[in-house]
């Protein structure tokens, strides 16, 4: 096992945020339908209270997700997913308008706004720039960060899409195509997500675990999405509720192999999984 050897930052609203410790992203999701209810938060005390709590228990960034994103999920309007942000954002932004906020679209439109109108920090999108052909202009024009993740398909039909001849080979050509079309715009902070989950079977996320590392050979920071997931309840027969246990052992393997970001649920877990492993590989 590995720790990521080369120092890393991300610009985040003009200031430099440093990824010499891993940073740990609260989600916070205005949707009725996310695959975890304990991610849902529609009220403006239930946006407040999630923020707060992201915050007091070490989260760095906020993610704000308005449109669920797993399989069979409903597809809802961009003006009701600008409306649902726009709810949450204001809120966050009148209580913690220094924390900085990342938003879980891949509408083009929707990213703009939230950029211009609220102040959001980073775009986080989970097609990579295929299900709006404007993205990647609107983040270059934008100049933040943009968390470039892998899927196939869309949330509807994601699952339909998971033959790989070679599923490592394969994402490493799907992020350098896209990587070399963002730096060739202009657009420096890019941040990997492998995508656990999305167009992926139970085994190919455990491969793409098993292989982390090798997604950190584009120099630029990785995030980990495995929180709750189907790859860790599926695999037990369980549920989301019952999938902490398991979250916390895969961050703590993600973080052996290189995450600088993981993208949780449960931050309090998270930040201690992220100061433990720090500890250890700093006292050899």
């Amino acid at each position: 096992m590995s720790l990521r050897k080369e120092k890393m930052s991300i610009n985040l609203k003009g200031s430099l945020f440093s990824l010499d410790e891993p940073l740990v992203m609260g989600i916070l999701n205005v949707t009725p339908d996310s695959f975890y209810s304990g991610s849902r938060c529609q009220s403006e005390q239930a946006i407040m209270r999630r923020a707060e709590d992201i915050v007091n228990e070490g989260g760095a960034i906020i993610d704000v997700g308005a449109y669920s994103s797993r399989p069979q999920a409903e597809n809802i309007p961009e003006e009701e997913e600008m409306k649902r942000l726009g709810f949450a954002l204001e809120i966050i932004r009148r209580k913690y308008p220094d924390v900085p906020v990342s938003v879980d679209t891949f509408r083009a439109s929707v990213a703009w706004r939230c950029v211009e109108e609220y102040g959001v920090a980073v775009i986080n999108d989970i097609s990579g720039g295929e299900l709006d052909k404007n993205m990647f202009e609107t983040v270059a024009r934008l100049q933040v960060p943009y968390i470039l993740m892998h899927m196939r398909g869309t949330p509807r039909d994601m699952m339909r899409h998971t033959h790989y001849e070679n599923l490592i080979a394969e994402m490493l050509l799907y992020f350098s195509e896209r990587v070399e079309r963002l730096t060739s715009m202009g657009v420096n902070d890019i941040i990997i997500d492998p995508g656990f989950g999305f167009s992926k079977t139970l085994d190919d996320n455990y491969l793409l675990m098993n292989r982390l590392e090798e997604f950190t050979v584009f120099g630029f920071p990785l995030l980990v999405g495995v929180s709750r997931k189907s790859m860790i309840y599926k695999y037990f027969g369980t549920t989301p509720a019952e999938s902490l246990t398991g979250t916390t052992v895969l961050n703590t393997l993600a973080l052996s192999k290189g995450a600088g970001i993981l993208r949780v649920h449960d931050v309090k877990e998270a930040v201690e999984a992220v100061k433990l492993v720090q500890k250890t590989f700093s006292s050899r």
